[in-house]
């Protein structure tokens, strides 16, 4: 693998001194807002810009100085970068929260009054993208996605900023991503999208995966629930496929999940041996923390953050020691 110099300069601000990405992530909009509003017995359109942001800037505050890097938002997330770690790297979002639920194939679309140039001169390190993908849906909704991925990956690579590529899978005949079922489906639709965004032509500088299966339906793990999709076995050997697919250095996401889950999805990596290189952690790290907003203000988010949050934090940064250098994966000293 080769990485220019202008995107490795970006690359070594995001990383810890291990050259591990461990990341925080705040760019939540609207998930955020209907949470907000469902712990204060509101609509979602009553929580404003500056709750949103107050939200944002607190749980920076508290969990940079934890963090090699934040991912957050260019819509309510810049008062929160500006308060971040000084040490503290930034990833910005390019795309819209959530999608159009009326058409079919969760279309990705961007933010109409943003482009990697002014991502670059908000003062981001890289630029992030969510897709939601599965290798099953239809052929001609894929080629949609692949041709947008095409598009700003270029934009990266022309102004010399990483581009992470965060894909989510989901089933595309509208059933639960929660249930068994989908467990049972979930590491092939993770390798073959690491297979498929690993390709040149998206100029993908990070993968930001979810792990291949889900620790809930997992044999013996410690957040098993007694529905069984896969050994334990079966589910190391899913880590190690998935991660032998990836022709790019990757990354763990937290997709939603409680801590203690996201945690023994990370001992499960390390007990797999793949060679990831760290983590974006955004819920699981402070989602706990929004029902103390809602009820009680930014006084007492600020200290469950203290106190709660940065336990979280600490408890993945734990998990992640066994990770990957993502220079040494690139092959530079």
């Amino acid at each position: 693998m080769s990485v220019s110099p202008g995107k490795l300069k970006h690359l070594k601000a995001l990383a810890n001194s291990n050259g591990v990405i461990a990341a925080a992530a705040m760019d939540q909009r609207g998930s955020l807002q209907k949470s907000i509003a469902a712990a204060k017995g509101v609509s979602p359109d009553a929580i404003t810009q500056h709750e949103m942001e107050e939200f944002k800037v607190i749980v920076s505050k508290v969990l940079t100085p934890h963090a090699s890097a934040i991912l957050l938002d260019p819509e309510f997330g810049l008062p929160a970068a500006a308060a971040r770690d000084k040490n503290c790297g930034l990833l910005l979002a390019y795309e819209k929260t959530g999608y159009d639920a009326n058409t079919a194939g969760r279309l990705p679309d961007l933010l109409v009054d943003v482009s990697v140039k002014r991502i670059v001169d908000m003062g981001g390190d890289a630029v992030k993208i969510l897709l939601y993908y599965t290798p099953y849906d239809d052929p001609k909704i894929n080629e949609i996605k692949h041709a947008f991925c095409e598009r700003i990956g270029a934009e990266c690579e022309f102004h010399q900023i990483p581009f992470f590529l965060e894909f989510i899978g989901y089933d595309h005949l509208g059933g639960s991503e929660k249930g068994v079922e989908y467990a049972k489906a979930k590491p092939e639709i993770v390798l073959q999208s690491m297979v498929e965004f690993s390709k040149p032509q998206y100029y993908v500088d990070m993968l930001k995966v979810e792990v291949p299966v889900n620790a809930e339906f997992v044999e013996g793990s410690s957040v098993y629930k007694g529905v069984s999709a896969y050994t334990r076995a079966e589910a190391l050997e899913y880590y190690r496929k998935a991660a032998d697919v990836a022709s790019k250095p990757f990354i763990y996401l937290s997709a939603g999940v409680s801590n203690d889950q996201f945690t023994e999805s990370l001992a499960m990596a390390a007990e797999a041996g793949t060679a990831y290189s760290g983590v974006l952690c955004g819920r699981a790290t402070w989602k706990e923390g929004i029902p103390v907003y809602g009820k009680h203000g930014a006084a007492a988010l600020e200290d469950w953050m203290n106190s709660e949050g940065v336990k979280n934090i600490n408890a993945v940064n734990e998990a992640i020691k066994p990770a990957t250098s993502l220079f040494k994966v690139l092959g530079i000293e």
